[in-house]
C-alpha cells in the first residue's frame, strides 16, 4: 500500500510539470481533489484520490495584496502570525468589492497587522502582503492622519475641545493634538495622526469624558466607507493611503 504524498508532488508526477508550477497550479485554484478545489500545495492525498487540473490552468505567481477589514469591537487582532489569518475569512469577503481579484486561499496568509486598533475598537483595519505598504505604514516619520467617531458619556470640562487642539497632558504624558469636534450631544469626531494605543481613550479622558465606543473611518486618504462590520476588502490598485 502506497504512503500519502503532498499534493505538489502528485500534481507534478501526473501532469509532468516542475514541483514549483504544481504548487502555483494549487494556489492559483486550479485543483481539485475528489471534486473539490485545494489550495493546500503540501495537503497529503492518498493513491486513490482523483487528482484534476481545470482548464485554463496557469501556473502564475500570485501577487502580494493588502486587506482592508472592518474590525468588529468584540474581535481582537494580535500581531502575532496566527492573529491575521484568524481574523480574515474567506466567507467574510465583501459581496460588493469593486475590486476585480478572485479571492485565494491563498490571500488570507501570511500578513502583517498595521497601525492596529485598541481591542475593545471597531473600524478600518489594515493587513498586507505588501512590502511597500508595510514600509509606508510603518515609517514614524510620516505619520498618516486617522478620523475616528467616538462615542462618549460624561460633561466636558469647558474649552476642552480647544485643549485638545493645542496638545494636553494626562496620566503623566503629552498627548498628540487631535482635532475634535461634536457630532452630536454624545458623539465626536476625533483626528490625530497615528495614535498610539490607547491614546483615542485617553485624548476624551483628559477632557472629563468616558469612551462608551469608537470606531476608526478613515487613515490617510482612504476611507471605510461601505465596508459592512467583520467583512473585508482588496485595496484596490489605484487606491492610496
Amino acid at each position: 500500500m502506497t504512503d500519502p504524498v503532498r499534493l505538489a508532488k502528485r500534481v507534478a508526477e501526473q501532469f509532468g510539470c516542475s514541483r514549483r508550477e504544481a504548487e502555483l497550479y494549487i494556489e492559483g485554484g486550479w485543483v481539485t481533489v475528489d471534486g473539490e478545489l485545494v489550495e493546500a500545495p503540501f495537503l497529503k492525498v492518498g493513491p486513490q484520490q482523483r487528482i484534476e487540473l481545470q482548464p485554463g490552468a496557469t501556473a502564475k505567481e500570485i501577487a502580494p495584496v493588502t486587506l482592508l477589514l472592518h474590525k468588529p469591537a468584540e474581535l481582537p487582532i494580535d500581531s502575532d502570525n496566527d492573529g491575521p489569518r484568524r481574523a480574515l475569512q474567506a466567507s467574510e469577503h465583501w459581496a460588493d468589492d469593486p475590486s476585480r481579484t478572485e479571492p485565494l486561499q491563498r490571500h488570507l496568509l501570511r500578513h502583517t497587522l498595521l497601525l492596529p486598533l485598541d481591542a475593545d475598537a471597531s473600524g478600518l483595519s489594515v493587513l498586507s502582503q505588501q512590502r511597500e505598504v508595510i514600509r509606508l505604514l510603518g515609517d514614524t516619520r510620516n505619520k498618516l492622519e486617522q478620523e475616528y467617531v467616538v462615542e462618549v458619556s460624561g460633561e466636558a470640562e469647558e474649552g476642552g475641545l480647544a485643549l485638545l487642539a493645542k496638545g494636553i497632558g494626562h496620566r503623566g504624558r503629552i498627548l498628540p493634538k487631535a482635532k475634535v469636534s461634536w457630532q452630536s450631544e454624545n458623539r465626536l469626531r476625533v483626528v490625530v495622526k497615528e495614535p498610539a494605543p490607547g491614546e483615542v481613550r485617553m485624548l476624551c479622558e483628559a477632557i472629563g469624558l468616558r469612551v462608551v465606543a469608537s470606531k476608526r473611518i478613515r487613515i490617510g486618504r482612504l476611507s471605510m466607507a461601505k465596508l459592512p462590520v467583520g467583512h473585508w476588502r482588496f485595496l484596490g490598485e489605484h487606491e492610496r493611503f
